[in-house]
């Protein structure tokens, strides 16, 4: 009698544990269905700079994101940005500066753990920028005043990014990322962008 009374007590509670907060948990969002937004940080590498020498420059700038998961595994984003400090070119007076810039891309992320996800993405990207040249009859900043009427010669160029997330919060994830921003086809300035920050999805 006893043993039918659990069985029957059993059955009664089973809807109450399946909605349990456990099985909560399990029933959260798909990741298909959501969306996210992010802010970082961002360095710029400008290599190849000048015709002869092919010197490098560091600048720095700020990167917005907008973006949603297409599926578990897709996602398609827009970014936008901007330069904080120049990238002066050392032993010259050249600077290169990102006045702004905007992306979309494609992307692919694999989880590699419940917390972690490694990312791919390329796209598009429009750049506005400039060179100043103080002093261009100097003989170190003779192979670069080309530069100041011609960067960026080309404004679309094709990016690619590859990161690492890492939930440190319920839907808010640490970034660390790196990548090419643009090639500019006229000058051979090679711009990567190497970023870090935060992204919430929801």
């Amino acid at each position: 009698m006893k043993k039918a009374a659990r069985s029957t007590l059993f059955v009664a509670l089973m809807p109450a544990i399946l909605t349990s907060p456990q099985s909560l948990l399990a029933q959260e969002t798909p990741r298909s269905d959501r969306h996210y937004m992010g802010l970082l940080a961002t360095t710029f590498n400008h290599r190849s700079v000048g015709t002869q020498s092919k010197e490098s420059a560091w600048g720095t700038g700020g990167t917005l994101i907008v973006g949603g998961h297409l599926t578990d595994r897709f996602h398609a984003e827009l970014r936008a940005g901007t330069g904080a400090t120049d990238a002066d070119v050392s032993g010259t007076d050249l600077s290169l500066g990102i006045d702004y810039f905007a992306s979309w891309y494609m992307g692919l992320h694999y989880p590699v753990s419940e917390t972690t996800n490694l990312y791919g993405q390329v796209g598009f990207s429009y750049v506005q920028g400039s060179a100043t040249l103080d002093n261009p009859s100097a003989p170190e900043n003779v192979p670069f005043r080309a530069l100041v009427e011609e960067f960026p010669d080309s404004n679309f160029s094709i990016s690619w990014l590859a990161g690492l997330d890492f939930e440190f919060m319920n839907n808010t994830y640490l970034v660390l990322e790196g990548g090419r921003l643009f090639k500019d086809t006229g000058t051979d300035v090679n711009s990567f962008q190497f970023s870090g920050g935060l992204r919430y999805e929801f």
